[in-house]
């Protein structure tokens, strides 16, 4: 049977805030490695036979960051299919697995985009060993095997082996997350793993089951994929069928309520990498047991993963803490409570602060805006435009803008008017004026963008054409 990677790229992943964010989510990062998580899942499929280019499923503000991480590692989608809102990953599966009828009726690997395996090889021969399984109709889970008393992941006790499949038994119980005198328990038995969130089932049966039990769930889906509509290489679903869908895990929607929910064991170095504790662990720490990732200086410190982003950062005398430090923010934390890193981005949310969505470099279709300094009444802006990449043809009411050309080729469009601009020349675009920027050449164009004007706000933006179909400010 031929087998459909799903690749569930939703989260916000806030716990790694400050580097993760709203709309720069963990999964979009190299956290481990030069490629990023989302590649990272992708690439280590490579090599199990009979399976299919993957879908994505993401959320409408990473859809252009999610083509270009694919692009980057030259692997073309089955799909990428963009939800209109938030509704875990039961109605997200459903709608992959409504997809999927056009590959016939495949088997759905449903992998979460933001995981690290240390041993890929394990898991391929793990999953080959569930293909079997999945195909008689049980609906497969991966269950982790437990390395620690941990209290952060939910389990599974399995019962007796599946038929003449050694290494399957039926799920007996999903358990929540335990205390640390349970979760020691769990460990010291032989029978309870890790829920590892990693699926293999038909797509068949898992719409079978989610109509048995959650059948709201499934009409809603089934409305928001037949209304959905083809937006360049993304498929837009319906937001108010979607919308109406019920919010709920597979776990709780489907997994815990059937009676052909199987697990098979996985040991190959898992991490969900959900807390900067467990980042730490899936990096290999030095003699001293640090982490140090940039440009770090690190005196008389240990035990510590200290990540510098854009200057030099320096320790002296310091021991299990997290240290993390971005453009526009520093998180300074004991490693034993970087679960509670939720409470500050909760508290950042309250105050409205952009920290929690942005980076102060934000990523477009065409390229990416660093903001480099502000103050009253202006703004400077690198811009970072890919070869062939174009911002959309643009006013603003309140606010003119000044362009100068560091590097590379740019056509400028202003007004009636389209001319060219090299290295070291520079433009002015009065406020009012159609205006666009476009790299006419064949390497990266770099721009340094001085706004200037009573109102410096996004918000002023009047969008008149756009070549990756967006509309309004995003």
């Amino acid at each position: 049977m031929n087998i459909l990677p799903v690749v569930l790229s939703g989260g916000s992943g806030t716990r790694l805030w400050p580097l993760s964010r709203e709309q720069y989510p963990k999964q979009l990062l190299p956290l481990v490695g030069e490629q990023t998580l989302l590649q990272e899942t992708i690439l280590r499929l490579e090599g199990i036979a009979d399976t299919v280019a993957p879908l994505i499923v993401c959320n409408n503000e990473h859809r252009f960051m999610v083509a270009e991480q694919l692009r980057q590692i030259e692997k073309i989608p089955s799909a990428i299919l963009l939800e209109p809102v938030a509704r875990n990953t039961a109605p997200a599966v459903a709608i992959a697995a409504l997809a999927a009828a056009e590959h016939g009726d495949p088997l759905l690997l449903v992998l979460p985009a933001d995981h690290v395996i240390a041993d890929a090889s394990v898991l391929r021969d793990t999953i080959r060993t569930a293909v079997p399984v999945a195909a008689e109709g049980k609906l497969v889970t991966f269950g982790i095997q437990p390395t620690r008393p941990e209290t952060g992941y939910g389990y599974i006790r399995t019962g007796e082996a599946i038929g003449t499949h050694a290494q399957a038994f039926k799920v007996e119980q999903f358990v929540e997350k335990p205390d640390s005198e349970t979760a020691a328990k769990y460990l010291a038995a032989d029978d309870y793993y890790w829920n590892s969130g990693m699926f293999l089932f038909k797509a068949s049966r898992y719409l079978k089951e989610l109509a048995r039990w959650q059948p709201e769930m499934l009409t809603a889906c089934q409305q928001a994929y037949s209304r959905a509509r083809q937006d360049l290489d993304f498929l837009r679903l319906d937001r108010d069928s979607f919308a109406v869908s019920p919010s709920d895990s597979i776990d709780y929607a489907v997994m815990e309520k059937t009676s052909d929910a199987a697990v098979v064991p996985l040991d190959a170095g898992w991490s969900d990498v959900g807390n900067w504790a467990a980042l730490y662990d899936a990096n290999e720490a030095d003699e001293h047991g640090n982490v140090l990732i940039g440009d770090v200086c690190a005196a008389e410190t240990s035990d510590c993963y200290v990540y510098a982003g854009h200057r030099l950062v320096a320790t002296l005398g310091v021991s299990d803490h997290i240290v993390v430090e971005t453009a526009d923010a520093v998180l300074v934390a004991p490693r034993s409570r970087v679960h509670e890193v939720k409470q500050i981005v909760e508290q950042l949310g309250r105050d409205k602060r952009r920290e929690i969505q942005l980076h102060r470099e934000v990523f477009r279709p065409w390229g990416s805006v660093d903001g480099i300094g502000a103050g009253e009444r202006y703004r400077v802006n690198r811009l970072l435009i890919a070869p062939g990449g174009s911002q959309s043809l643009q006013l603003h009411n309140y606010r003119a803008e000044h362009w100068v050309v560091v590097r590379g080729k740019a056509e400028i469009t202003c007004d009636e008017e389209v001319f060219e601009l090299l290295e070291n020349q520079s433009t002015y675009i009065p406020v009012g004026s159609r205006h666009r920027i476009r790299n006419s050449g064949d390497t990266p164009l770099e721009v340094i963008e001085i706004q200037t004007g009573s109102s410096i706000d996004e918000d002023d933006i009047v969008r008149l054409e756009d070549t990756y179909g967006r509309t309004g400010k995003e």
